[in-house]
């Protein structure tokens, strides 16, 4: 890999040259004495002759300028982010008595460096002036005429990159647009208080040793009303300009998707009218500001290897007392550290699909959490860490109150991060053609044969056609019109009784021997004629080799025909559900749709390695076939060979770049895989969810220490339950229910938690957690939890509210009446103790420690027993 230029390296002179200066307009009315000022990163680069120039007509400046490109001062990072920026200064008259000279800013320029970071050496371009508030030229350009503007080459004496170092560097763009339904309590500013900036903030790493934080600064508060327009410009990264219009990039543009095509949250059907309220009438911060970040090849390296380690990415937003910003261009002090944050949130952006083979591209809507160091810790934990022993316990960490606002509004932040170059490249479709042929050569087509062979085949594949008709016909008589569109397949055992009875029907009738004598006769003149083969086998293996050559023309079932000690040929072709792909293959077996048929017949009959044989057999013939590709794909998935699974999916969107399932089954490929070769995190997780419904708890931990994914600790707490170590069950419960928000199936974790507390004499935590299950999902299950949890801690109102609940969902599970019975002799109240009993008893209740309870306060309060 080539190096990128170091400290020590020698540095690249950057030359900026205003060449000429268009449509200017000053103070006077016949002419105007101006110069130019030339700033960068905030440093001053130069200022031109003061020339005067007729209104409306051209200037000539040629004024040059320069700055030192280098590793130390003004990074190749800053040329990506940060634009040249050029005032247009009118001099004023003096007036009696004025010693110094005044001025009077005229408008800014902004020119975009990045074509230097795309390999160029000079480039020209014509810059619009922005007219700042007030000035002449504003006012002209009100009135539609001719916009002034500036003439302006930048030239280096050699390439900034290399050409390997420009193909191996990228370009990472982070937009932070707007953040939607924030806390009501936000006003814009008024008479009372000082105003507030409005941040957002995140990490990335630009090198292999440099990491770089983003900040975006001055977002603006909106009370709503209206939706935010459409292909808006996006902002440069710069505080406060003179000419506002000076701060937006030329020709970069907000782009939308719609919501189902984002990649964040909140994109679900539920989830729009919501959006579409917040967007239009609620109150809102906008930033609209783009960041670039350039990347070496090592920085491009440790941002995939980085995504790979943690795929969720955090956001954090805050509000802080704005600080004064200087004007021209030149960014305030970041003054974060010296001022209090308030409402500190975070949005966990998914750079996962910045993996995926030719992404370039995420954005999405990011719901905002309160911000807790414990959280950042557990997200952003790299692969192989334990993070349990970093985590603060509730006590330990103080309550984030006003983050929780954003929690309550449902604010959700809007954030594009997009690449130049994909990370992951994309293989041509040229390359994966060549990769499938590798995995199924194309077959060659068959060669003529002589006119009697060819006689034959007709002749057999006649006779496949009119047996298939007659049974066919047979079958509708029976059971009604076969192959339905839209109709399910039928189930097992409906199809094994169809077939009896079908099979039953072809014997009673005589139909079966005559089916066999046809067939007979033409399989018997294929082996004469076209297989040349007279005699009969005396060894067992060359009679198997001779009838798998047979396979293309019978249809590996009609080896059965040949076979005299092998009988009911019929049941072997399975000919009740068989018959219209074996019409299509006997009519015209070189369609690859006709394989394509045959091989989901196997698949519905589980003859996976054979429904495979014929998807290959179909690919095989047409290499572009997109049914078969994706069958290829499903089969080759299900046993385990990913990679080639992933070729398979890859090359089905190549050949339809539309197709929605080709895209879905490429991305879950995607997921199983790593993207530096090997298993996913997302296939540990299946498998260990696989070997835990097996009881294989040793082979499911060992899954689970390979996966990176929350749902790791619900699963390591289902384990430890299953295997009796409840102390170790309630840790990884509760780590999914304090620090996960989007655990899924959280209704048994509630539920083994819970039931731990109460067995562990922690009943208030039992009560929250049984609350929580209620409130998320109830069920008989919650509600008697609850119900034992409030009864533990003597609120005995609440206990038989939650009991009763429990009852209405299912009135017949014992330990809900149990535990009304007590409830009943604690209140003092016998008829319904003595009833509550009864039903406990009648339907079972196996708790013996519940029915003891029950017993000795029969003894002590003197009733509820029935019996005596």
């Amino acid at each position: 890999m080539e190096q990128f230029r170091n400290a020590g390296d020698k540095a690249t002179l950057v030359k900026i040259t205003v060449l000429r200066g268009n449509n200017l307009r000053g103070n006077k009315a016949e002419s105007i004495l101006n110069y130019v000022r030339a700033e960068f990163n905030g440093i001053f680069l130069g200022d031109s002759q003061k020339l005067d120039a007729a209104v409306d007509q051209g200037v000539d400046y040629n004024f040059t300028c320069s700055f030192e490109c280098s590793d130390a001062a003004h990074t190749l990072d800053d040329m990506a982010h940060k634009p040249v920026i050029l005032t247009v200064i009118e001099v004023l008259p003096k007036e009696k008595k004025q010693k110094e000279e005044k001025t009077a800013v005229i408008g800014q320029a902004i020119v975009d460096l990045l074509p230097l970071l795309h390999g160029q050496i000079s480039f020209s371009s014509t810059v619009l002036l922005h007219p700042t508030p007030g000035s002449p030229a504003e006012a002209a350009s009100q009135e539609g005429s001719c916009k002034p503007s500036l003439n302006v080459t930048v030239c280096v004496p050699e390439p900034l990159l290399s050409g390997v170092q420009l193909s191996e560097s990228n370009l990472l763009k982070v937009t932070v647009e707007t953040a939607y339904s924030v806390p009501e309590v936000w006003n814009p500013v008024s008479g009372s208080g000082p105003p507030s900036s409005y941040v957002a903030a995140l990490q990335v790493p630009l090198t292999a040793e440099k990491e770089q934080v983003l900040m975006f600064s001055n977002g603006l508060l909106k009370v709503g009303g209206e939706s935010e327009p459409m292909g808006r410009l996006r902002k440069w990264p710069l505080g406060p300009l003179l000419a506002p219009g000076a701060q937006f990039i030329p020709g970069v543009s907000m782009e939308g998707d719609p919501i189902e095509m984002e990649d964040g949250d909140l994109t679900s059907i539920e989830d729009r009218d919501f959006r579409n309220e917040a967007e239009a009438n609620k109150k809102r911060v906008s930033w609209d500001t783009e960041r670039r970040c350039f990347l070496d090849a090592d920085g491009a390296a440790c941002l995939t290897r980085r995504i790979a380690e943690s795929r969720l990415w955090p956001v954090e937003v805050m509000r802080s007392p704005q600080v004064g910003a200087t004007k021209g261009g030149k960014a305030g002090k970041d003054k974060g550290d010296e001022t209090q944050l308030s409402f500190h949130g975070v949005a966990y952006v998914d750079m996962a699909p910045l993996l995926y083979p030719g992404a370039r591209r995420v954005r999405g809507a990011y719901r905002l959490y309160p911000f807790y160091d414990s959280d950042l810790l557990v997200k952003s934990a790299p692969i192989g860490t334990d993070s349990v022993t970093l985590v603060e316990t509730e006590q330990q960490q103080q309550v984030n109150t006003e983050g929780q606002m954003y929690a309550d509004s449902r604010t959700y932040i809007i954030i594009e991060i997009a690449l130049e170059k994909s990370l992951v490249p994309k293989r041509s479709p040229e390359e994966l053609a060549k990769r499938v042929m590798e995995l199924i050569p194309p077959r060659a087509p068959l060669p003529r044969r002589p006119a009697g062979a060819e006689r034959a085949v007709q002749e057999y594949q006649a006779q496949i056609a009119s047996v298939a008709d007659q049974v066919l016909e047979q079958y509708q008589q029976l059971f009604g019109p076969a192959f339905l569109p839209g109709v399910k397949p039928l189930d097992p055992t409906s199809q094994e009784q169809r077939k009896t009875k079908l099979l039953g029907e072809l014997n009673y009738s005589g139909k079966y021997f005559a089916f066999k004598e046809q067939i007979k006769y033409s399989v018997v003149r294929i082996v004469r004629e076209k297989m040349l083969r007279t005699e009969a086998f005396s060894d067992p293996e060359q009679l198997q080799a001779f009838l798998s050559q047979l396979y293309v023309f019978l249809v590996d079932e009609m080896h059965v025909a040949l076979n005299k000690g092998r009988s009911n040929p019929v049941s072997e072709l399975g000919l009740f559900v068989m018959v219209l792909p074996l019409q299509q293959l006997t009519r015209d077996r070189s369609h690859p749709a006709h394989w394509f048929d045959y091989g989901v017949l196997y698949m519905l009959t589980d003859d996976y390695q054979k429904a495979e044989e014929c998807f290959h057999y179909a690919v095989s013939m047409e290499q572009t076939h997109l049914p078969s590709l994706l069958m290829c794909g499903i089969l080759a998935e299900m046993g385990g060979r990913l990679e080639e699974a992933e070729t398979f999916f890859e090359g089905a969107t190549c050949v339809d770049p539309a197709n929605v399932v080709a895209w879905t089954l490429f991305a879950l490929a995607q997921e199983l895989l790593c993207p530096e070769g090997g298993l996913s995190s997302s296939y540990h997780l299946a498998l260990a969810r696989l070997q835990l419904l097996r009881a294989e708890y040793g082979s499911a931990e060992s899954s689970l220490k390979e996966a990176l994914n929350d749902n790791v600790w619900v699963l390591f707490g289902h384990i430890h339950h299953l295997t009796g170590e409840f102390g170790k069950a309630q840790e990884c419960y509760e780590r999914t229910l304090d620090f996960v928000t989007d655990a899924t199936d959280t209704h048994p974790i509630y539920l083994r938690l819970g039931s731990i507390y109460l067995q562990e004499g922690e009943f208030q935590r039992a009560k929250t957690t049984y609350l929580r299950a209620c409130k998320s999902s109830p069920s008989c299950l919650t509600w008697l939890g609850l119900g034992i949890a409030c009864y533990r801690l003597g609120e005995l109102t609440e206990a038989e509210d939650a009991l009763t609940e429990a009852n209405i969902l299912n009135n017949g599970n014992a330990e809900v009446w149990g535990y009304l019975s007590l409830v009943c002799l604690q209140t003092g109240r016998r008829p319904e103790a003595e009833q509550s009993y009864k039903y406990a008893l009648k339907l079972n209740l196996q708790k013996e420690a519940v029915l003891h309870e029950i017993k000795a306060l029969q003894d002590r309060v003197g009733f509820g027993n029935p019996c005596f």
